[in-house]
């Protein structure tokens, strides 16, 4: 099981804030709370700082880095801005989100997953559109390990994100998600998932519940993967808990240790 801490986002205002103002000890702290919470990597994400990304990119990664040594998730739909955060990664195996099957981005990505042996986040998006069905979800899915693994990337090193929708806008939506992991875990039993859970509630009340019981059904399905927060005490919880529930955790190690570390509520 992974965890990548998604709190450092410009999306976020605090964040956003604090990178107007370059609050350093603020992001410090943010950065420390998340590994201290169990986060395995950490998300770096300014993609709402337009104009001004690269340069953002590069002064959060070093800010980050002089607090933890996890490795970095870097985030962003600008190649540039990803070349600026992963030159400067001093942890091994950072990771990349994210490559498309969509033609363009793919072939911008791949060469910076060779350069700098990086774990991959790979969205099942097409030149197309976005998928339907869990069938689509399947032949992208496809298309993409298979691209991967001619140019030499392990399956081990990719971590196909399904892509979930909102519920609300379509009641198939989260069992099409369900049945898209089950299908590409069968094809592709080496292959990592990663995904962030927030869409699967957008527009719904009580959105946090909504999130971790998704999170626990994806998970029972092969899910290995989320972009969350670790900070969050609840959701945490459901995590080890059902990671333990599913036999993924050998003698419920990891759920004692997070209890005696109280790590969870």
């Amino acid at each position: 099981m992974v965890v990548v801490g998604e709190l450092i986002n410009t999306s976020r205002k605090a964040i956003r804030e604090a990178v107007e103002k370059r609050d350093a000890d603020y992001i410090q702290q943010i950065a420390k709370a998340q590994e201290e919470s169990g986060a395995h990597y950490l998300d770096i994400n300014c993609g709402t700082m337009v104009g001004e990304e690269v340069a953002i990119m590069e002064w959060l990664v070093n800010t980050v880095q002089e607090v933890t040594n996890l490795p970095l998730c870097i985030d962003s739909p600008s190649t540039e801005a990803l070349v600026a955060g992963l030159e400067l990664t001093k942890a091994p195996n950072p990771m990349i989100n994210s490559i498309t099957a969509e033609e363009k981005r793919f072939q911008s990505v791949l060469p910076l997953i060779k350069k700098y042996n990086a774990k991959i986040v790979a969205l099942c998006i097409e030149d197309a559109g976005m998928p339907e069905t869990a069938k689509d979800r399947l032949r992208i899915a496809r298309d993409l390990v298979t691209k991967l693994d001619a140019e030499g990337i392990p399956q081990g090193e990719i971590y196909l994100d399904p892509l979930i929708k909102p519920i609300s806008a379509g009641d198939t939506y989260g069992r099409e998600v369900l049945e898209s992991i089950r299908l590409i875990k069968d094809a592709f039993p080496e292959v990592h998932f990663m995904c962030g859970l927030s869409n699967v509630s957008y527009s719904l009340p009580n959105r946090a519940l909504v999130n971790r019981l998704f999170m626990v059904q994806t998970l029972a399905m092969g899910m290995d993967g989320y972009i969350l927060d670790p900070t969050n005490r609840e959701m945490m919880g459901a995590l080890y808990i059902a990671t333990a529930l599913t036999g993924q955790d050998k003698y419920c190690r990891g759920y004692l240790k997070a209890h005696r570390k109280g790590l969870y509520s």
